[in-house]
């Protein structure tokens, strides 16, 4: 039997409680790096298999997170066991038609999940393709990211290709300057820089799209995917750019994990042998379904395309 074909995702876990309807919510689990690798799994063969890579502990929603990925087909073998944390917390708000999110996160297990060096190079060990986040370096003290950085540059080394969201969230971080200069260093490592324009433009002074692709071109990445909410995705190489704008007419009902989910099939598309444009035009396609839901992970039956 052929050994699958090896995707790790990287980065933190989180309670999401959405909904809130008279004071209701559902209950689920999701994070940018895990969403993104729910609609990987949901959208490859198995021929691919999807690992996470976070931290969890030893309380009953930490051996539930466990559970619930393993039974959606995502490898948990990675998983680090932090005694004495949880897995953070958040509330979806839905207002005036927009998001707003509340975070309990201060002692969550992932924070630690770069702190065993030999455990994170086991971890991206024989991976085709490695994927994390802003998020993730910024949840991490300085010297895990820097282990994590490591770790990944020799992951790349080793021959995986190395797929980065800056996923910019100002709070998480110490200051503007060390955030750029963290998330501009990281992309400098990376074969696919994933970004999304109206949050880096106001850091980097990127005027358009383009601008934000060409800073990221500069920096010796391969393929850079800017994102732009319900404009025009531009995605970028040394020799072709092209520009594609989602589907009109898609119902926003919460667009929690739209970016996250773009992710995931365009990468995905990609791995498929799908160009450029076909896999902006799926990654579109399926974050107009997405946000057609409530929470970030949806059915996989709902986005997946008939053969």
């Amino acid at each position: 039997m052929a050994v699958a074909r090896r995707i790790v995702s990287i980065g933190e876990c989180m309670i999401e409680m959405s909904g809130g309807e008279d004071r209701t919510y559902r209950l689920g689990y999701a994070g940018d790096t895990l969403n993104s690798a729910w609609y990987l799994r949901a959208l490859l063969g198995q021929d691919w298999s999807v690992d996470y890579v976070t931290g969890l502990g030893e309380d009953r929603y930490s051996n539930d997170i466990r559970s619930f990925l393993d039974g959606n087909g995502i490898g948990t073998s990675h998983i680090q066991t932090i005694p004495g944390r949880r897995p953070g917390l958040y509330i979806i708000h839905q207002e005036k038609g927009d998001r707003h999110f509340t975070y309990w996160r201060d002692t969550s297990a992932a924070k630690l999940l770069a702190d065993d060096k030999q455990a994170l190079a086991k971890a991206v060990e024989k991976a085709e393709l490695v994927y994390f986040s802003g998020i993730t370096l910024a949840i991490l003290a300085p010297r895990a990211r820097g282990r994590l950085l490591g770790a990944i540059v020799k992951a790349r080394d080793n021959g995986a290709r190395i797929a980065f969201d800056t996923n910019i969230r100002p709070a998480l971080w110490s200051s503007p300057r060390v955030m750029c200069s963290v998330l501009t260093a990281a992309a400098s490592l990376c074969d696919i820089v994933l970004p999304t324009h109206t949050d880096e433009a106001p850091l980097f002074g990127d005027k358009s799209a383009d601008e934000t692709a060409d800073r990221y071109l500069e920096l010796g990445v391969e393929e850079v995917v800017v994102k732009d909410g319900a404009g025009e995705a531009v995605i970028a190489t040394a020799g072709e750019r092209v520009r594609i704008a989602p589907r009109p007419g898609a119902k926003v009902v919460d667009a929690t994990g739209a970016g996250d989910s773009f992710n995931g099939a365009y990468l995905s598309a990609r791995l498929n042998g799908k160009g450029l444009a076909a896999a902006a035009e799926a990654a579109h396609r399926t974050a107009g379904i997405v946000i057609g839901h409530k929470g970030a992970l949806v059915d996989p039956k709902l986005i997946q395309q008939p053969a």
